[in-house]
């Protein structure tokens, strides 16, 4: 074997890197481990625990911090893990109409209405249908005249084309979609939840989003669906703050100087003894000169410094001050007040909130904090004198009309990332007439002090996302605003504030939660899958292979090592649907060194050493093993680009699974076997028993391939008439609709359920069992689910719970989805091209590796065959089986999956048979014989390795959970009509298709 130095070296690197990449998710349990016990059952205690410890180093060695920790640690998903999956769509209807300033011609009204009825089915953008719409109803119409209005008049003349009117339609539908998903980012991370993902789908108008451990639907619906808030504020001088933060900080003082444990009477009469006028500066002094050490500690007679400096100290809050050149110290200028650490925000607006403090407060005074942390950087380094992320701490004045802002951000007609004069990033800001009165006023009153300007708060959603200092007053409502600004801060403030002119709402079209206890059973059921099916796929090789099986099994568990170390390393978060890729990567991981150890045994059959017959096993099955992987491969990356949600766990994890699988079946076996041959260990490919297996088998395949044909043709015609006749079950994310996992305390008649919610919903209601081990139902209804208002969700719940009142058995909701027509229509769509596609293509891909059109054919037939058998057997046995035979995404995933099995062992035989034809090419060879022996021949590797996937599945069917049993059984009965189409469909196609122009 060439290259084993650089195998072993690039083995080594790998695995160092596998284990480095793992070992951040054990660090982060540790510490989780370590709150939980600290916290004693009190969530509070252990989210204040982990909240303290999140800039702190806990990685050995490194120093890595908790929070760093968290970020690298191999996610779980919410199947796994509980929590909300969410996909918001912007709503460009309502843009399109803000847009024409709520034009009230009846045409583009129409076109409007009409619009939104064909995006429910169509795959053409929303505004280019609205746009054909408009042009139907009034072929002669022009949108210009509706859309040049006075804040567009820049960009859409009153004499422009509809093409013109398109484009600047299509531009502002994209930047409306960009700044909802940038304020929807904002707002997640400012949640609070671990491990967020928010994604923009692109060419959508949709954003999904994805909140692990999230309890409270309601708060993160309202979270998401409220209107942006954009508004503009006066600010406070630092310096007029100054002495306010130390009387605070004195108040909290004496309160915390005065005990927990004394009485109100007690507390309010060390309040009332405090000074809080003096010993501000000394405080100050103190903090500013020790770099916020708690230098206080170290002085006995000050005490304990949480007590003297509760708010302002190193570890709260920290004064915006710097030290004079006479020793002194002075405020910084500006509305910034003082800086805290992210994870202390919290902490400081519950002190800054408490009652004692809420008094001494002016009420015109607000203290917001800055949307951004401040960059950890050289600067801040030496400021702060560490290397924590802080937050700036902003003064408002509360100066509006009502004590609010001085300007909405609905006066805002654009806003643009551009340069100044000296090329450095600014943002360009107009307002509207009405604005730029108002605006006028604001800007002169900020600037009237030339000693003392003031700044201007931008704010939205209650977070201040710039504060430019204004240098003189601004009039026609032109305005730019520069500072220290990159290209991509400019960008954002410029979305930002675009945000405040009459925004598109976004609301929710597609829902999944799924509840801890729920996500906690899944864990269990994919761990105790992964196991299960481990043990017997090594223990069939072992009990089939001798000792070359024990091989096998040492690359099956490096490569589970490899599999998960690149999963942490690239970021991707294990789903349930992922842990059956990975339970399948084992099985299919086995298939490759089937393939050598078969080829082996033949080499030796043949008298040569082991040795030899080692070295020619691994080079005569190379060709099947990188044939079959690379259309399974072909099919996995289908899978990623057409699925969704968890689907995209399961194509990660078979894409991942099918490189390291080929890395350890040959590159790491063979590794093996060359240091098991250098030991001069004797190796044995089979026992006594498993020597003969399938040895000269002569099965007529070829001449009863007809018989074949009229079995598939008759299946497939029964499960056609059945489609037709009965049609499929239809998930939810199909059709759409609501479907919610109920859990009873009692078993429960589902019928019961059925009558009892089809009186409450006045509609049909879909209930079927979902599970064996628990009473459990899962209840589909279409109550409104084409209701996009904020309080839809709570009703459904609040019928399904009046429903389920009426049965008399307590029950609890374990997780619910909801999925929106227009979602459910373009999942269906991309269903189908997904499955076309992936037929086509590893159709293509046996076209140029085997140059012959018949061998692509065959593969064709026999891929739309399969896909076809498993269709029939959903719509043939529906409701007679004692489980569900839904058609939903995983469904298709395992179809596509069925596609790349059945493709990859077609493959395996085709290369035989090519093999055979070239070796058997004389005009006194009858190729149908030949083609027969070489199916003969592939026997003992078509038949164990489908035996070896059919084991897993079968643990996966029955250990996986009630989630994906639906998806394990559809890959389960692929499997078998996979490994029966290689054999009897694809290659018989050859067979009558070839005649003799295969040689």
């Amino acid at each position: 074997m060439q290259s084993k130095g650089v195998i072993k070296f690039f083995a080594i690197v790998l695995a160092i890197v596998c284990l480095y990449q793992l070992s951040f998710t054990w660090v982060a349990h540790h510490v989780e481990s370590n709150a939980k016990i600290y916290a004693k059952g009190n969530p509070e205690k252990e989210t204040a625990y982990l909240d303290s410890i999140s800039t702190q180093p806990v990685y050995p060695v490194f120093n890595h911090t908790y929070q760093y920790c968290k970020e690298k640690e191999l996610a779980l998903g919410l199947d796994l893990k509980g929590g909300m999956n969410v996909t918001m769509q912007i709503s460009l209807a309502e843009l399109v109409k803000s847009l024409s300033d709520n034009n009230t011609d009846p045409a583009f009204n129409q076109a409007l209405s009409n619009a939104e009825a064909r995006s429910k089915t169509s795959q053409q953008d929303y505004i280019t249908l609205f746009v054909n719409e408009y042009e139907k109803l009034n072929p002669n119409g022009k949108l210009a005249p509706i859309f040049s209005t006075k804040e567009s008049q820049s960009r859409i003349k009153f004499d422009a084309s509809n093409n013109d009117v398109k484009r600047y339609l299509q531009d502002e539908a994209k930047s409306a979609v960009d700044r909802s998903y940038n304020i929807l980012r904002t707002r997640i991370d400012k949640f609070g939840v671990t491990a967020p993902n928010i994604q923009l789908q692109s060419g959508t108008n949709r954003i999904l989003i994805e909140l692990p451990g999230v309890s409270d639907a309601n708060r993160v619906r309202k979270l998401l669906q409220g209107s942006a808030k954009l508004e503009f504020y006066e600010t406070f001088d630092n310096s007029e703050i100054l002495n306010l933060l130390g009387n605070i900080n004195n108040i909290l003082a004496a309160k915390a100087k005065a005990g927990t444990t004394t009485k109100d009477t007690t507390v309010k009469t060390a309040l009332a003894k405090t000074d809080t006028s003096t010993a501000v500066g000394g405080l100050l002094n103190k903090v500013a000169k020790s770099k916020l050490a708690d230098t206080s500690a170290k002085n006995t007679k000050t005490g304990n410094p949480a007590v003297n400096s509760p708010l302002l100290n190193q570890n709260m809050l920290r004064p915006n001050v710097y030290a004079s050149q006479d020793g002194g110290i002075q405020p910084a200028p500006g509305p910034v007040v003082g800086f805290a650490a992210v994870g202390d925000t919290a902490k400081v607006d519950r002190l800054l909130n408490s009652p004692d403090v809420k008094s001494v407060i002016p009420q015109n005074v607000r203290f917001l904090w800055g949307v951004k942390a401040l960059p950890v950087n050289d600067d801040n380094s030496r400021r702060f004198n560490d290397k924590i992320p802080r937050v700036e701490l902003y003064a408002i004045k509360l100066s509006g009309a009502d004590g609010g802002p001085v300007l909405a951000g609905d006066v805002i007609a654009d806003a643009r990332n551009d340069y100044d004069q000296k090329g450095s990033p600014e943002v360009q800001m107009t307002m509207n007439t009405e604005g730029a009165a108002k605006w006028r006023t604001v800007t002169a009153a900020a600037a009237a002090d030339q000693n003392n300007k003031k700044a201007i708060a931008i704010v939205l959603d209650d977070y201040v996302y710039s504060a430019p200092t204004v240098q003189n007053e601004i009039s026609g409502g032109v305005s730019s605003i520069s500072g220290s600004f990159t290209v991509d801060d400019t960008k954002d403030l410029a979305n930002v504030l675009k945000a405040g002119r009459l925004p598109a709402p976004a609301r929710i079209v597609e829902e999944a939660i799924v509840g801890p206890s729920l996500g906690q059973e899944a864990i269990n059921a994919g761990l105790i899958s992964c196991v299960v099916g481990l043990l017997v796929v090594l223990v069939f090789m072992i009990a089939y292979y001798n000792r070359a099986g024990s091989v096998a099994v040492v690359a099956v568990f490096i490569n589970v090592f490899f599999l998960f170390g690149v999963l942490a390393s690239l970021g991707a978060v294990l789903t349930l649907p992922g842990i059956a890729g990975i339970v399948l990567t084992l099985g299919i991981s086995v298939d490759a060194n089937v393939l050598i150890y078969e080829r082996v045994r033949e080499e030796m059959a043949h008298g040569k050493s082991v040795r030899i017959a080692v070295a020619d096993g691994f080079k005569h099955a190379m060709p099947s093993i990188l044939d079959s992987n690379i259309t399974t491969f072909l099919t996995g990356i289908i899978l990623y680009i057409f699925g969704s949600g968890p689907i995209l766990g399961f194509a990660t994890t078979l894409l991942i699974g099918i490189i390291t699988s080929l890395f350890c079946s040959l590159l790491i076996s063979r590794l093996i076997f060359e240091w098991m041959l250098e030991k001069g260990w004797d190796i044995k490919f089979s026992y006594p028993w498993s020597d003969h297996t399938f040895k000269n088998a002569h099965y007529a395949f070829v001449k009863n391939r007809f018989k074949f044909y009229t079995f598939s043709g008759l299946f497939i015609l029964a499960g056609l008439i059945s489609i037709i006749t009965r049609g499929f079950s239809l998930g939810v994310d199909f059709k759409g609709g609501r479907t919610y996992v109920v859990r009873f305390e009692k078993p429960v008649d589902a019928q019961q359920v059925r009558d009892a919610l089809d009186k409450t919903y006045h509609l049909t209601t879909e209930v079927k069992t979902f599970g064996t081990t628990n009473p459990q139902l899962r209840i589909t209804t279409p109550y409104l689910v084409d209701d996009n208002s904020p309080t839809a969700d709570t009703k459904a719940e609040s019928k399904l719970k009046e429903g389920l009142h009426l049965v008399n058995n307590p029950s609890q909701i374990m997780s619910q989805q909801k999925v929106g027509p227009t979602i459910a229509s373009d999942i269906k769509t991309s269903a189908f091209y997904s499955v076309v596609f992936a037929i086509l293509i590893v159709s293509l891909y046996i076209l140029i590796r085997f140059r012959k059109w018949q061998f692509s054919l065959g593969a064709l037939i026999a891929t739309a065959h399969d896909a076809l058998l498993v269709l029939s057997f959903f719509s043939l046995f529906n409701g007679i089986l004692p489980f569900s035979l839904d058609i939903d995404q995983a469904f298709i995933a395992a179809i596509l999956t069925v596609i790349g099995y059945s493709i990859n062992d077609t493959v395996v035989v085709f290369d035989r048979i090519r093999e055979f034809l070239n070796l058997h090419n004389t005009k006194a060879d009858d190729q149908k014989v030949v083609i027969n022996n070489a199916i003969n021949s592939t026997l003992s590797r078509t038949v164990i390795t489908a035996l070896t996937v059919i084991f897993v599945l079968i643990v996966l069917f029955v250990f996986g959970g009630e989630v994906i049993r639906g998806f394990s059984f559809a890959l389960l009965i692929g499997v078998i009509f996979g490994t029966y189409s290689s054999i009897c469909v694809a290659t018989p196609v050859i067979v009558d298709f070839g005649k003799k122009d295969l040689k």
